[in-house]
């Protein structure tokens, strides 16, 4: 297996022990695989092609939709609604 493939799969890992979090100490590492997502896809096509690149790209968004849903939605001026646990 290639590097970057096997990056993607430490990405999977982090962002699953990530979720297992408590809301409040997801924010940071959270982040940071967010930032880290498009690099990785982006190494993952230059490697091995689109292919790779879209099936990364769905397991991204179906991992990170609530975070991605919530930064489009106030990148567009609309009213965000943050979780319960985030409201205190």
């Amino acid at each position: 297996m290639s590097l970057p493939l096997i990056m993607g799969c430490v990405w999977v890992i982090a962002a699953t022990i990530t979720a297992m979090l408590p809301m409040k100490r997801q924010m940071v590492p959270g982040m940071t695989l967010i930032v880290l997502a498009p690099v990785l896809l982006i190494w993952i096509g230059l490697a091995h092609g689109l292919l790779w690149v879209g099936l990364g790209l769905l397991a991204f968004l179906s991992m990170f939709r609530r975070p991605l849903i919530y930064f489009a939605r106030r990148g567009l001026g609309l009213p965000v609604e943050l979780p319960v646990d985030l409201q205190k």
